[in-house]
């Protein structure tokens, strides 16, 4: 781990690896409030997806990821003052985070949208200290998937997508 670590988290700033859009078989998304709870519904949601998909055995690894990556949205990305509470259940008007997941035949890909034009960060120390409360969750993501990246929106939207990728047998 010690001199790969820092070269880990490097290759960030990079798009979708390629992927034909016409050989997607299934796609997903749903819209999260900003709440800390909403990380409890994504991980709902990618059950019933998984399972709609007959992908169950990947929860575990697949739902870490997912876990990680809207809980970044929630903590990292959304202005200082947005409400966190209040906030109906099932309420996703101007819902400020989504979860995509789109299978093609061998790879399935979580993705996050989030408001924040800012790049994901990896606390460096995370990778030395793993009973730290933060800063592991891109660790965690680069650990669980098969590649993992970021990149911002284009045309109207402001803010970015950070994916995550996973190979299916």
């Amino acid at each position: 781990m010690g001199t790969n670590g820092s070269t880990m988290l490097e290759p960030l700033r990079q798009g979708l690896p390629p992927l034909d859009p016409s050989a997607v078989s299934s796609a997903a998304s749903c819209a999260l409030p900003a709440r800390y709870e909403a990380v409890g519904s994504a991980r709902q949601f990618t059950r019933k997806t998984l399972v709609s998909w007959e992908l169950e055995e990947r929860f575990d690894d697949i739902a870490l990821v997912v876990s990680e990556l809207v809980t970044n949205a929630l903590r990292h990305a959304l202005p200082a003052d947005t409400p966190r509470a209040a906030c109906p259940v099932g309420s996703t008007e101007d819902a400020p985070v989504r979860l995509h997941m789109m299978r093609w035949t061998s790879r399935l890909v979580c993705a996050v949208r989030d408001p924040s034009d800012d790049s994901p960060v990896a606390r460096e120390e995370a990778e030395d200290d793993f009973s730290a409360e933060s800063g592991r969750g891109l660790f965690l993501v680069d650990s669980f998937s098969d590649g993992w990246g970021w990149h911002p929106l284009a045309g109207a939207l402001n803010g970015k997508v950070v994916w995550a990728l996973f190979q299916l047998a």
